[in-house]
């Protein structure tokens, strides 16, 4: 039997950044993985936290959310592969990576111009006391945007993960986390009573599938609902697959598809992930001109010499 200790760290606190309360524990776990059918998964967040694809996919939702949150009508908001919410960058893991040094670290001092940048960064810090301790993900950035008449829905797969994503997520009884396929419950949950959503689905992609199911998932639940604003995060690992998603996308009837890419380094099939991106839907009619403020700045700031940045209109309205 395959017995391993785990030891999570997790933080809640009150929305004015008083009354800071930290857990952490360590966790005996047999067989500490996922399995889905003979696949067996084993992807945490915790290793990548706050790396140039979290800077790029979180300062997309925070520009979403702020936009969605303009209106006084409430909204749903749909996040189909949540982990474990928020993560301490002390932790081994983080520590073992240490890729949050290229990502968030880069941005912390952040004195420049760009107002998109410098909201992303102000909703990190509310999350730490003057230095970079924690580094949230995109369930407790939407805690953070989303107000009484909005609700959330977060789901996970991974035991260790929803088990620490409760704990994030306790309290308010707008967010309701749930331990299910987020592909399949997102199809639940459009169209929304509210008749607003916003979906954020960033899975792994251990399963190659992930990439052709993000794209039917997300067609399906467009078809059901055709003015949510849908967002779809990838990781450039293969430029091929990437190549086929954006095919897909185009090929499936959807209106008005934008795409934002940050890549660091060069295209290669060598080694791990070189860009990620993030493709949205229905987008907010500032979001294209916001990013193409932001892209080149984070090409200098993230990138090294070869780094490059997309920022395209995939499909018209």
């Amino acid at each position: 039997m395959n017995t391993r200790l785990y030891t999570d760290f997790y933080v809640s606190l009150s929305d004015n950044g008083a009354n800071t309360q930290f857990y952490s524990e360590t966790v005996q776990l047999n067989n500490p993985v996922l399995l889905i059918g003979n696949i067996m998964l084993s992807y945490r967040h915790s290793f990548h936290a706050g790396n140039p694809a979290d800077v790029l996919k979180h300062l997309v939702l925070v520009n979403v959310l702020e936009y969605m949150t303009r209106k006084e009508g409430g909204f749903d908001y749909i996040d189909t592969h949540s982990g474990a919410g928020l993560f301490a960058l002390n932790n081994a893991d983080a520590q073992k990576t240490q890729e949050y040094l290229q990502g968030i670290t880069k941005l912390w001092q952040y004195q420049g111009s760009n107002t998109a940048l410098t909201e992303y960064v102000s909703v990190i810090k509310t999350f730490n006391h003057g230095a970079l301790d924690f580094y949230p993900g995109s369930p407790k950035i939407a805690e953070h945007c989303l107000r009484r008449q909005d609700k959330g829905w977060f789901f996970e797969l991974h035991p260790k993960d929803l088990q620490l994503l409760q704990e994030n997520m306790h309290g308010k009884k707008s967010l309701r986390v749930r331990g299910e396929d987020g592909f399949k419950g997102l199809l639940g949950l459009v169209p929304p009573a509210s008749r607003r959503a916003c979906v954020l689905m960033d899975p792994p992609y251990e399963i190659k599938t992930d990439y052709e199911q993000a794209a039917l998932m997300i067609s399906k639940a467009y078809k059901r609902f055709s003015s949510g604003t849908y967002m779809i995060w990838y990781p450039v690992v293969s430029r091929q697959r990437i190549d086929a998603l954006e095919l897909a996308l185009k090929n499936s009837g959807m209106k008005n598809i934008q795409l934002f890419e940050l890549a660091t380094e060069q295209d290669t099939e060598l080694h791990g992930m070189t860009a990620s991106g993030m493709i949205v839907i229905n987008p907010p009619w500032t979001l294209k001109k916001t990013m193409d403020g932001v892209l080149p700045e984070l090409v200098e700031i993230l990138g090294n010499s070869d780094a490059f940045f997309r920022s395209e209109q995939l499909v018209e309205e």
